[in-house]
């Protein structure tokens, strides 16, 4: 079960990565939440998401692209 700041996060790596087809960093997740964090939080909170599968790290100093699990909770219920 994936908490409300996951959820927005997860929503807001989709959108970004849709737009640019680059993986997501955590410090442009953390400028375009709404409720001011540091990216060493958003970074956790990625962490916790890739070790639930929904997002993956293509190698160690990217950021993070949604996987198939990722898109699919997207769809089905993230999407506006």
């Amino acid at each position: 079960m994936l908490t409300d700041r996951r959820r927005h996060i997860l929503r807001l790596i989709v959108e970004d990565y849709i737009d640019g087809a680059l993986p997501v960093s955590s410090d442009a997740i953390a400028r375009k939440m709404a409720v001011p964090v540091s990216s060493a939080t958003v970074r956790n909170e990625m962490a916790a998401l890739e070790d639930e599968g929904y997002i993956v790290q293509p190698h160690t100093s990217a950021g993070r692209v949604p996987s198939d699990k990722g898109y699919r909770y997207f769809v089905e219920f993230l999407m506006p």
